[in-house]
């Protein structure tokens, strides 16, 4: 037995909730949460993602009363996500001037003015390919993508986003946005970047979703390996020295040690994005009746804000609003 026992006795602070909350060193809170949210061109209804329950495309002429949804349970932004009609070898729809995205874009800022839209800047939902990049003989061309990023941005951003958020992994986006945003004005656009963004197996029913599994390969050939941490802080260097004002973990779960690391490593806001293949682990053991949802949900979302995250993406933000108004 201790020397200090009986004295020492931590369950003194765990015995009721209202000890347990005055102590709680971690807090999880709506105004965290960031929805990430697919809009279809060609729908007349939402349709739901069949390995994603619960979660829709959502036509162009819905997508403003939706935004109003998700604002009124006190989220304050999106991410979106856009599956066009038509996509090509360069993606042209990706910067279109009246594209899924650029179109949805107005529609929420109409329906719901304050809601933050923040904008995934990457071609491989537009791309015929499926693939992040222009391709030459079978291999993504780094610095000809940079171009077209750029102007994907820039054309979000003209449509009124608030915030872009690159998540292609070519080497060098975040300094090609930032020259190409302060460059037509506008100097205030935060970026937020998918700096640590790694090839994982979790990504599988978002592809579903998006439309955006590629044709041929994978991308491992520009996004992480798995097996790397060290990397990930050259990757973070580089992203924070070209001019990012937010920086991004992604998947979450599986790197809440790579999460800690980044956020040990530098001061700027930090994401992680609680991805789709994460959402159905829990809403498919749910469904069975292998777990309380609830009490699943709550638990990881905390263990990624205890980790160091500021700001979690996840589809279970409407949820956990609800859940946390009690």
């Amino acid at each position: 037995m201790s020397n200090t026992f009986p004295f020492v006795r931590p369950r003194r602070l765990r015995q009721n909730d209202r000890i347990r909350g005055l102590v709680r060193e971690t807090h999880l809170n709506v105004e965290q949460l960031i929805y990430p949210v697919f809009i279809a061109e060609g729908i007349s209804e939402p349709r739901e993602i069949s390995s994603m329950p619960g979660i829709m495309q959502w036509p162009l002429e819905m997508i403003g009363r939706e935004a109003q949804r998700i604002a009124e349970l006190g989220i304050p932004g999106l991410l979106l996500f856009g599956i066009p009609n038509e996509k090509d070898e360069v993606g042209s729809q990706a910067y279109a001037e009246h594209g899924v995205i650029q179109e949805a874009i107005q529609r929420i800022k109409a329906a719901s003015p304050e809601t933050l839209v923040i904008t995934d800047v990457c071609l491989c939902e537009y791309t015929s390919h499926g693939h992040c990049g222009v391709l030459h003989n079978g291999n993504v061309q780094n610095d000809e993508t940079l171009d077209l990023l750029s102007e994907m941005a820039l054309s979000h951003v003209a449509a009124g986003a608030d915030i872009v958020a690159p998540s292609d992994m070519m080497d060098g986006r975040v300094g090609a946005l930032r020259h190409a945003l302060d460059e037509h004005g506008y100097q205030q656009t935060p970026i937020m970047a998918y700096s640590v963004k790694y090839a994982s197996g979790f990504y599988g029913p978002f592809r579903e979703a998006a439309g955006s599994a590629p044709q041929f390969g994978d991308r491992r050939a520009y996004q992480m390996d798995p097996a790397n941490v060290r990397e990930a802080l050259r990757e973070l260097e580089q992203d924070i020295a070209e001019g990012a004002d937010m920086v991004m973990v992604k998947p979450a779960l599986s790197y809440l040690d790579v999460i800690r690391q980044v956020r040990d490593h530098c001061d700027l806001p930090l994401a992680a994005y609680n991805v789709s293949g994460e959402y159905s682990m829990v809403k498919a053991a749910a469904q069975l009746g292998w777990i309380d949802e609830q009490r699943i949900v709550m638990e990881m979302l905390t263990s990624i804000r205890r980790a160091g995250a500021d700001i979690i993406i996840t589809y279970f933000a409407p949820e956990v609003a609800q859940w946390l108004k009690g």
